[in-house]
């Protein structure tokens, strides 16, 4: 059997255009003379689709593309995702579905399985799961169809295994056809997976993935094709679209390691958050015009070189804003990074909008020498400010440059440095922003030297660094991460070197105390197993403190 994988990259709702992008893939496997093409879950609506499903029209408009692509069948089998009303129920039930078409019709359907409703999944809410699981027969041989989340059945301890029931009734190859959104290593965790379920039902495996970006998910595509002794025998790349075709009747080696394997942690953190960033723009139809507060510091800076990256220097524009306590050479880097990025970078010296609210606090507050933290924060809002005003006159989105360990500690400002479209480095760690800088230099100078040297700093009061307000940062993450993606107790968090248990108490409390702060900042980017955002549900109002007896 010739197997063409089409890994493509459909925007959610564009009904007819998702539909083009299967015609595609199915006039180039009919071309390669291949004898199915496979495409992702839900590929004519895109995924994740969330609401739109329950909005009137949505399902029978999708069902209309899904009859469109029956002259296409004609030529070579397609199979798809797609929401196709569950038979037997209620009218208004639907099921997550992978549907073979040939011949001008609908011959087979599989509905999916098991449905996800663990961090950003929520697919209860929408289908109904398959109740009844057999193969079909494709070119005369039996074979089996599933749904992403059904071959996730040994990590989940689901008690239905559909890739066993199908194997055992005689399908003599699986298919899953999947939107797996991407977190660091997700692409390796599917590949010895299915490498598993492969050769404990003796069968191959094709794996068929969805890619690019949708709001705050990205999706890696990576598809694959295991062979029945669990061996890799064909690997898309990850982060962009492909198209292969595999004889799964011919002979083949497992491919070497190195054909296989992912690329390093920063290299997929920078792939995946430009591919993350390019796709907000040209999927919601946006010029690709982004606006950055710079700092000098190195957040601002790689936001800026990321979002060089995925949308070109020429659509990117930094705003300087020096005030009553920027160094000089934070406006110093901060210019030099334009010039070693060839972006556009303008000077605005917020001080004297700031010295008009000090004055507008001493009528409103009572005079004094320092208003603190009010003193601080205002001239952050100014920056955010300046920012949504440069915004709305031209046409740009502003990008947020904060990171994800001073999200987790409320180390930002609402209304100031939380403005904007999306919050790029919302998901990464202060450790990682400085991996990316330096994985930007790799090969010359774009983020300068001394950005990547100096005590991180907001500038906001006089000698002011993070330090004074924040553990060191490798203490602050390790505790983070063992919080956030470890989901862990304080009392069960392993106390890093350098500090003690009651700061690790202290840091998850604070961690708790700002949730309200993370409700109201922009879109974050997700690129671990536990991002802020619709994947983390906890509430803004709650007393709970874990006993430390």
């Amino acid at each position: 059997m010739r197997v063409a994988i089409a890994q493509v990259n459909p925007v959610v709702g564009n009904l007819r255009g998702n539909r083009r992008l299967v015609e595609e893939a199915a006039a180039k496997a009919a071309d390669a003379r291949a004898d199915v093409v496979v495409l992702p879950e839900l590929v004519l609506t895109g995924y994740p689709p969330m609401d739109l499903l329950s909005r009137e029209g949505f399902v029978r408009d999708q069902i209309r593309e899904l009859d469109a692509l029956l002259p296409a069948s004609k030529r070579v089998p397609i199979l798809l995702g797609a929401a196709l009303p569950a038979e037997g129920k209620a009218p208004g039930e639907i099921c997550n579905t992978a549907v073979l078409l040939a011949d001008g019709r609908r011959v087979a359907r599989q509905d999916k399985t098991h449905l996800p409703t663990y961090d950003v999944f929520d697919e209860k809410r929408y289908f109904r799961p398959a109740e009844r699981r057999s193969p079909c027969e494709l070119g005369g041989v039996p074979v089996g169809l599933t749904v992403c989340e059904d071959s996730w059945v040994d990590e989940y301890r689901y008690p239905v295994n559909p890739i066993a029931e199908l194997a055992a009734a005689g399908a003599q190859c699986i298919f899953n056809i999947s939107a797996s959104p991407w977190h660091l290593d997700k692409a390796g965790e599917r590949r010895e997976m299915i490498s598993r379920l492969a050769r404990s039902q003796a069968t191959p495996i094709v794996f068929v993935n969805q890619v690019g970006g949708n709001d705050e998910l990205i999706f890696d595509g990576g598809s694959f094709v295991c062979d029945a002794r669990g061996g890799v025998i064909a690997s898309l790349p990850l982060f962009e679209t492909a198209f292969e075709v595999i004889d799964l009747d011919a002979a083949h080696e497992s491919l070497e390691p190195s054909a296989v394997e992912d690329p390093e942690h920063v290299v997929q953190l920078e792939a995946g958050l430009c591919l993350g960033i390019g796709d907000y723009f040209h999927k919601q139809g946006l010029p690709p015009d982004a606006v950055i507060g710079l700092s000098g510091g190195i957040d601002s800076a790689v936001t800026a070189h990321l979002a060089c990256l995925a949308l070109g220097p020429e659509s990117v524009l930094g705003i300087a804003m020096p005030g009553p306590f920027s160094s000089d050479h934070s406006v110093d880097d901060a210019l030099a990074l334009g010039r070693n990025l060839g972006i556009e970078v303008r000077k605005v010296d917020i001080t004297p909008v700031y010295e008009s609210y000090i004055a507008i606090f001493g009528d409103l507050l009572g005079k004094r020498d320092d208003y603190g933290i009010a003193q601080q924060n205002i001239q952050s809002r100014i920056r955010g400010a300046t920012l949504m005003a440069v915004s709305n006159a031209e046409g740009r989105l502003v990008l947020a440059t904060g990171n994800k360990s001073e999200l987790s500690t409320g180390y930002c400002t609402l209304y100031g440095d939380t403005v904007g479209g999306i919050a790029v480095l919302g998901d990464v760690y202060k450790r990682d922003v400085y991996a990316l800088a330096h994985l930007a230099n790799r090969a010359e100078e774009r983020i300068p030297l001394r950005t990547i040297e100096k005590p991180p700093s907001a500038e906001l009061a006089p000698d002011q660094l993070d330090s004074d307000d924040l553990p060191p940062y490798e203490v602050l993450d390790a505790v983070l991460e063992q919080a956030i993606e470890g989901q862990r107790s304080a009392s069960g968090i392993e106390v890093p070197p350098g500090t003690t248990a009651k700061a690790v108490r202290d840091i998850v409390k604070r961690l708790d105390r700002n949730e309200y702060k993370r409700r109201q900042a922009p879109l974050v980017l997700r690129t671990s197993p536990k991002a802020f955002g619709s994947g983390r549900r906890l509430p803004i109002v709650h007393r709970f403190i874990e006993s430390e007896d």
